[in-house]
């Protein structure tokens, strides 16, 4: 498979949860990305656990709000009909699993792509170079990030602002850790554009990294593939 269809894809899966308005056709959009999972060969516990790591303090959040403290859906609300709490955790429900679906694709694409780097995925991409120089750059900076994160944390525990394990004092400052990250991560991210990037010419080396010599556009297993989101997506219409 290539990256291109693999893109096409997931597209179309997100579509179909997006599409989706009840639990049914949202479990058609898990069913199709559950397939494309296992077609990987890989274990996709992780990819699972990882969805569902995103989506539960979503959960928590929309059950407090609409099941235990308004105690209906917003549908009800807007027909200003009395509604009930199980309508409302349908509510939390339908949006919580579009999260997890939309999640667990794009996990699912990378499970299938587990053997390149994100430089070879790029790389084989059917886009305009401005676009894939954008995305590299982009992917970049997400070791920017992880680095600022260990780096603010390392210093408010340093600080006693905060602990290493759970305590009153993370949830207090928590924000302060928040603040803290974001700062590290601008401070980075300029040196790195300002200086790091124009010494060492990354711009221009990107230029022919991103380069594809004999690039494949789309297969026949990309084609089946994108048959099956597209079913997907039919079905999930169908019930709305």
């Amino acid at each position: 498979m290539t990256p291109n269809g693999a893109i096409v894809f997931g597209l179309v899966v997100i579509g179909a949860a997006f599409v989706a308005r009840d639990l049914t056709g949202l479990a058609v959009a898990f069913a199709v990305a559950l397939v494309f999972a296992l077609g990987s060969g890989k274990r996709i516990v992780t990819a699972l656990a990882w969805s569902a790591a995103i989506v539960l303090p979503l959960v928590a959040f929309m059950g407090l709000v609409w099941i235990v403290i308004v105690g209906r859906a917003p549908a009800e609300i807007a027909a200003g009909v009395e509604g009930s709490r199980v309508s409302a955790a349908a509510y939390v429900a339908v949006i919580a699993l579009r999260l997890f679906v939309i999640a667990f694709v794009i996990q699912a694409i990378a499970l299938r792509f587990a053997g390149s780097t994100p430089l070879q995925f790029v790389r084989r991409l059917s886009a305009p170079p401005i676009a894939k120089k954008l995305t590299v750059l982009t992917l970049s900076l997400i070791e920017t990030i992880l680095h600022a994160i260990d780096r603010a944390r390392t210093a408010l525990i340093a600080a006693g602002t905060i602990t290493r394990r759970p305590s009153w004092s993370n949830l207090r400052n928590g924000w302060l850790l928040v603040q803290t990250v974001w700062l590290t991560v601008i401070t980075i991210a300029i040196s790195r554009t300002r200086d790091k990037w124009p010494i060492e010419d990354t711009l221009s080396l990107i230029d022919g990294a991103i380069v594809e010599t004999a690039p494949r556009r789309f297969t026949l297993a990309d084609g089946a593939w994108s048959l099956l989101a597209l079913a997907g997506l039919g079905l999930a219409w169908e019930m709305r």
